[in-house]
């Protein structure tokens, strides 16, 4: 299954951020939303980069609280591994496990259509595997009839 095919059955909205909003607000973004990680995007809507949970860690932990104050776009990571609609939820997964994130836009051309996180990806293969049991349990009870 491709990720359009993912989104397509799910209801994702985007949350973003501009790059010159404090870390604290992203903060509170991240907590009233129950998200990990936030895209920071310019006025167009363009990439910039992503400021997740462990940006504000690590910022906190190097200035304290000060940090807090500091925007986005000095703590956030730049370089940010994205990926295409079209690629598999198999692909996305290896590349989420192989670069160690837990976060993974997506993108369609330079426009940004959705984050997609760790857990998503879990409950998809989750929800897979349970319907391939199902299949093979089905096909073991009609061969014996």
């Amino acid at each position: 299954m491709t990720l359009r095919s993912l989104l397509a059955s799910s209801n994702y909205e985007v949350k973003t951020i501009g790059p010159k909003i404090r870390v604290e607000t992203a903060c509170a973004l991240l907590d009233r939303n129950r998200i990990g990680a936030l895209p920071v995007v310019d006025g167009d809507g363009a990439l910039l980069g992503i400021v997740s949970e462990r940006d504000v860690v690590r910022v906190i932990a190097a200035r304290g609280t000060a940090g807090l104050l500091m925007p986005v776009d000095e703590v956030m990571t730049r370089h940010v591994i994205t990926v295409t609609s079209d690629a598999s939820v198999k692909e996305a997964m290896q590349m989420m496990d192989s670069r160690r994130i837990r976060h993974l836009p997506i993108m369609d051309g330079d426009r940004l259509v959705a984050i997609i996180s760790v857990r998503d990806v879990i409950k998809y293969r989750l929800q897979e595997t349970e319907m391939e049991k199902n299949v093979l349990r089905d096909f073991a009870v009609a061969q014996m009839h």
